[in-house]
């Protein structure tokens, strides 16, 4: 079912609501005995343009409203007037920007049209209750909006669907990149492949007026603390970090907000996309698009890309190769992937995706949370011989058949599955692409990999009581004590500036 366009006018403020008017109108014309057609011949306007006036699908001409006040023994101000003529009509125009709302679109479901058969207890407790969920997620000067589940959960669908309608390439991030690495005068070895240095690094950071700051007690709460005052960037040890490719990547993280104007978020929506621009700038500063493609190019001709060797070339984790590898593949070879990071147990926490694979979600689109099918590579790769060697594998499913790698991050404590894949007749130009391994997934049908054989149901079925391991952070979502005075959910105040108080003296030097 299609859905209701959107209108060129807010309904607040004394600009014009189309769909009030069209209320309106509708209302005027039944009292007035008239039926579209008899209406149409009285102005001069075909059947069909009244309808998309009634529906609020047009905005009128001020001769249009004159005509029709004129035929319908009104006045334009009749017509023209903001209230809704009667309580039904409120609701429905209540219904239609409901069903505009980013947050309900985020639900992709149909459009819902109030017909007659749709009665007016339905509607009052639809729309009731979708006026309930908006205050869920109040804003004010000081709260940040959309910090519960709810805003966290539709953030992060309306990013990931960006994403995937982008192929996700940011042309004007790797341009704000570009800029920076040329301007310190990098370009790599004679344009060759080249990790950007940690003395690039500080050229960069000095180039947006900033030094770096090594320091042992940054409050765990952060990976970063800029005192913008002294311009200086207080960033962990390495040691705390988790070695010095860490160290680089929250560098360039912490560098990004600058490079890219940021500004304290204002809700989720808006610290959701701050921090994936920030990664995608700190992945376009440390592999440069230019090397990058070069070397992917290089890779495909010989049918070997992968993953590993653009982690090493770089010096990047492999994470971060991997999303340098989904933002430059599709944009210049036009070889279609999907991205999975997961935890043991199968858990996703991260995916992207624009080869049609099929992602664990909610009804409501999130896929935060759910679990990946028992028999993708994702879970394999945790039972093979080697669990952290590279697992390469193909699956049939029922949106086809998919070759992904998977390796294990031993540089997390979960030791977290990435995976990186492409619709099988890509998979040749992969190291890995002649892999033998083989598996079949029907998911999401319940019988396959979710529902207990029926022996074991007959077996053990009323006389088996596991106890589950907790999963807090599923239902707890970001602290909301350090939200109501900090745009920066998760963020502990107190203890950022008791850190930026003991350090007020602090000369830079990485």
């Amino acid at each position: 079912m299609s859905r209701l366009p959107s209108s060129t006018q807010s309904s607040s403020g004394d600009s014009l609501d189309p769909l009030v008017f069209g209320q309106r109108l509708k209302h005027l014309r039944r009292q007035a005995g008239l039926t579209l057609e008899a209406l149409g011949a009285a102005v001069g306007r075909a059947p069909s343009y009244l309808s998309q006036l009634e529906n609020g699908h047009r905005e009128p001409r001020l001769s249009a409203v004159n005509q029709l006040a004129a035929a319908l023994g009104c006045r334009p101000a009749d017509l023209l007037a903001p209230a809704a003529p009667n309580r039904r009509a409120e609701l429905e125009v209540a219904l239609a920007h409901m069903q505009r709302d980013p947050r309900y679109e985020t639900l992709r479901l149909p459009y819902l049209r109030p017909t007659a058969r749709l009665d007016d207890a339905a509607l009052e407790h639809i729309v009731a209750l979708f006026e309930r969920v908006q205050e869920l997620s109040p804003g004010s000067d000081r709260s940040f909006v959309g910090v519960g589940p709810l805003g966290a959960r539709a953030a992060n669908a309306a990013m990931r669907n960006e994403m995937r309608k982008r192929d996700n390439y940011f042309e004007e991030i790797e341009q704000a990149a570009t800029s920076a690495l040329d301007a310190i005068g990098y370009s790599g070895p004679g344009g060759s492949p080249g990790a950007v240095s940690e003395r690039h690094l500080t050229d960069v950071a000095a180039h947006f007026g900033f030094t770096i700051a090594r320091v042992q007690d940054l409050p765990p709460s952060t990976r970063s603390i800029t005192d913008l005052r002294k311009r200086v960037v207080f960033v962990p040890q390495r040691n705390a970090t988790g070695g010095q490719r860490s160290s680089r990547s929250v560098i360039a993280q912490t560098l990004g907000h600058f490079a890219l104007g940021h500004r304290d978020p204002v809700d989720f929506e808006g610290y959701v996309r701050q921090r994936v621009e920030a990664n995608y700038f700190a992945g376009a500063l440390l592999a440069p698009e230019r090397s990058v493609v070069g070397v992917l190019g290089e890779a495909k001709a010989r049918e070997d890309i992968s993953v590993e060797d653009l982690s090493e070339m770089f010096y990047i984790s492999y994470e971060m190769a991997a999303h340098r590898l989904t933002n430059l593949i599709t944009r210049h070879f036009d070889i279609p992937v999907h991205f999975q990071r997961s935890d043991p147990e199968g858990v996703l926490w991260k995916a992207y995706e624009n080869d049609g694979v099929l992602l664990p979600s909610d009804v409501d689109g999130t896929i935060e949370g759910q679990k990946l099918c028992r028999w993708w590579s994702s879970r394999q790769a945790f039972e093979s011989e080697d669990s952290y060697a590279l697992h390469y594998q193909r699956t049939d499913t029922v949106a086809g058949t998919y070759w992904c790698a998977t390796h294990i991050d031993l540089d997390r404590d979960r030791g977290d599955a990435i995976t990186v894949g492409t619709i099988d007749s890509m998979s040749h130009w992969f190291r890995g692409s002649d892999t033998t391994r083989r598996a079949a997934s029907t998911c999401p049908d319940p019988g396959c990999c979710r529902r207990p054989a029926n022996a074991a149901l007959h077996r053990w079925e009323g006389v088996a009581w596991p106890s589950a391991r907790d999963h807090s952070h599923f239902v707890s979502g970001l602290p909301t004590d350090t939200v109501v005075f900090s745009p920066h959910p998760g963020v502990d105040l107190t203890d950022v500036y008791s850190f930026l108080d003991r350090h007020a003296g602090t000369r830079a030097g990485v």
